[in-house]
């Protein structure tokens, strides 16, 4: 199974969103919130992202919820 991150941050519809489809799809995932720990939202805007949320799999940036609900399923086995 990859590693799917969300980096998420309060109050974000987008996030809740996001967390509700991988969890629907019973894909695991492990949130992090950039307002919580600043040193990830520093890593955010260093990869030069500007919304939440940002979802990586495998370390990989592909992007926010529009981006995640496109993925074949194949792309988290």
């Amino acid at each position: 199974m990859k590693e799917v991150i969300v980096y998420s941050k309060n109050m974000c519809g987008y996030c809740v969103q996001a967390k509700n489809w991988l969890h629907n799809k019973e894909i695991e995932y492990k949130e992090i919130n950039i307002q919580e720990q600043p040193e990830a939202r520093d890593f955010i805007l260093s990869e030069g992202h500007k919304t939440m949320p940002q979802i990586y799999i495998d370390g990989k940036s592909i992007g926010g919820y529009q981006q995640l609900i496109k993925l074949d399923l194949s792309s988290f086995s």
